[in-house]
């Protein structure tokens, strides 16, 4: 089985990418909200979902970083640039 068709079935959340951790994440949200699941699987979703949420911070870290790091001239060139990093809550 291919690494992308484990990962919507309980494979390692941060090998997903943020499309992929995104539409997770919103399945994992409907199924909480649309059954009547006991209070173990209803946990057990919710640490899923909180994985997933923290991809996708990441995934969207990343993309933002790489934006920043692009500055225009006056003349319309693109140019890179240093960034500082904020710590995250996670580190």
């Amino acid at each position: 089985m291919s690494k992308s068709s484990k990962a919507g079935t309980g494979g390692d959340p941060g090998d997903l990418s943020f499309s992929d951790a995104l539409a997770r994440l919103q399945r994992v949200v409907e199924a909480m909200e649309s059954e009547d699941l006991p209070l173990e699987t209803l946990l057990a979703r919710y640490e899923e979902g909180m994985k997933l949420v923290r991809v996708c911070e990441a995934r969207l870290a990343a993309a933002e970083v790489r934006i920043q790091q692009l500055e225009q001239d006056h003349a319309g060139n693109l140019h890179p640039r240093p960034v500082t990093l904020a710590p995250t809550d996670s580190e």
